[in-house]
């Protein structure tokens, strides 16, 4: 990296916010900017967003960042983003065919279940190492053909493109020059094997999805394009890296340290363990693709939850707390729990579009349980907040079934985990160290770390320089086997979600 050319710039494209930090030769962040995104539920169980809208409020905060330290310093893009959304555009136009489908859209979930019905389930399972779910992109991208008219046979003749968002930033950013995405977002989409790293012919077929409307698969640190044909980025920019971002996290979290398992306390949660196998008998985890570095593949064991961030989110809605200010919301949110003593009793299962990691029921919906005369506020508020630390418990002891797993220490990063009151209950219900970062932008550092590795030309160890700090919060064991009989409670709870679909 020249003295000149001394920054990355890191875009963060996320399911409610676009962010971009600038980089230093230090690894610091020495500017970020961010815009809000929509979210659209058209129909129940349905989420989706404005493809347009994704790579404007994208192209805007990597404008934002160049300006702000002189693009003559920049030497690199990266980019992460929101994983196993969707998204299909004319190859001409470049126009999109429809809606980017979140990856919360449960919309593909009849589909689905005719494929576990079918007995299909233990083969795409083999294959691709993800369960048969709405979430991933397979089946949301048959969507899209089949909403379109004609839509399978120009996906036939490649003039429908389909991809994850890392390949729609990519096409945008190079000018419909480069059609690639990185292997850990294709990991994601249910088409590809994870033994041969492409494509899968009979997964392909299963899904009714024609090879030559996807992008080429590459690495995660790669030279991927360059920039061009933008109104406010300069030409010329190397884009050096695109992660998913949940994987992008772990990578910034420690570089994939063995029995350092990643939760990621978003819209939704990631917990994601590096593993180096892709054999796991764990069936109610994914097992998946972490990142190429380049040089090494790294695999992961996750567990995805639909709504955790989200269902505080719903709490506030429900309970009025949303209709505060900001900065008023934000304390209410980080104090409340405290006032009380316990939920009296209150479980809150936010399966509001169905439940993720371990169950995997797209039928099942919430449910708020033990109300009694004396549950106010703060204790619905304290349920939502504890629903998540139980959520992130129920995948961990999934992924205790994993041979040769272990659990160190629990890296947590996200806006909830600024709560210190969550992240103490976290431990405590674990019996394990939760070491926070406090950096917001840490899956944008972890595909800055990778654009910074292809950039320099350096081994992935060399990279411990530059990762961030974290604030340790160690377990109280006492009271940690006192959380044992409300984690079974909440898992009665649960239950009690699911009874519809037996």
């Amino acid at each position: 990296m020249s003295a000149q050319k001394d920054i990355i710039v890191a875009l963060d494209e996320g399911t409610t916010n676009a962010k971009a930090v600038a980089l230093d030769s230090q690894g610091n962040v020495v500017a970020k900017f961010s815009q809000a995104l929509a979210i659209h539920t058209p129909r129940e169980g349905w989420v989706e967003q404005s493809g347009d809208a994704l790579l404007e409020a994208s192209l805007a905060v990597v404008a934002q960042a160049i300006a702000a330290v002189g693009a003559h310093r920049v030497a690199a893009l990266a980019i992460s983003n929101q994983r196993e959304t969707a998204i299909g555009w004319y190859r001409t136009s470049g126009r999109p065919i429809g809606p980017a489908i979140t990856w919360q859209c449960s919309r593909t979930a009849d589909f689905c279940r005719a494929l576990r019905e079918q007995g299909r389930e233990a083969h795409i399972k083999s294959a691709t190492g993800l369960p048969v779910a709405p979430l991933f992109s397979a089946s949301k991208m048959r969507w899209l053909l089949e909403s379109v008219p004609n839509g399978m046979a120009l996906a036939q003749q490649a003039e429908i493109c389909l991809g994850t968002i890392d390949s729609w930033l990519l096409w945008n950013l190079t000018h419909g020059q480069s059609f690639r995405c990185d292997i850990s977002n294709a990991s994601r989409t249910q088409l590809l094997n994870l033994n041969s790293g492409q494509w899968d012919s009979e997964m392909l077929a299963l899904f009714g999805i024609p090879r030559q409307a996807l992008p080429e698969i590459c690495p995660s640190s790669y030279p991927f394009g360059v920039t061009q044909g933008l109104a406010t980025i300069p030409d010329g920019i190397p884009i050096l890296a695109m992660i998913g971002d949940s994987h992008a996290a772990l990578f910034a979290h420690g570089l994939g340290t063995e029995g350092c398992v990643k939760a990621t306390y978003g819209t939704g949660s990631s917990v994601m363990a590096p593993v180096f196998t892709t054999q796991s008998a764990v069936n109610a985890l994914a097992t998946t693709i972490a990142w190429h570095d380049g040089d090494t593949l790294v695999y992961g064991l996750e567990g995805n939850i639909p709504h955790t961030g989200d269902a505080v989110a719903w709490m506030a809605d429900s309970t009025g707390l949303s209709e505060l200010p900001d900065a008023q919301l934000l304390h209410e949110l980080n104090t409340l729990p405290a006032t009380v003593d316990s939920t009296l009793g209150v479980y809150f299962v936010p399966a509001l579009t169905g439940l993720g990691a371990p169950w995997w029921d797209e039928d099942a919906r919430g449910l708020i349980h033990g109300l009694s005369r004396g549950v106010k506020r703060a204790h619905l508020v304290r349920a939502a907040l504890e629903s998540i630390t139980y959520q992130i418990a129920d995948v961990v002891s999934a992924m205790r079934q994993h041979k040769g797993f272990q659990l160190s220490a629990l890296m947590v990063d996200g806006g909830p985990t600024k709560n210190d009151w969550l992240m103490q209950y976290q431990a405590d219900l674990l019996g394990c160290p939760v070491m926070r970062s406090d950096i917001p932008e840490l899956s944008a550092i972890g595909a800055g770390l990778l654009a910074r590795k292809n950039l320099l030309g350096i081994a992935t160890s060399q990279l411990h320089d530059y990762l961030p700090d974290h604030v340790s919060f160690q377990p109280d064991m006492v009271r940690h086997g006192r959380l044992q009989k409300r984690w079974h409670e909440w898992q009665s709870a649960v239950e009690r979600t699911r009874w519809q679909t037996r």
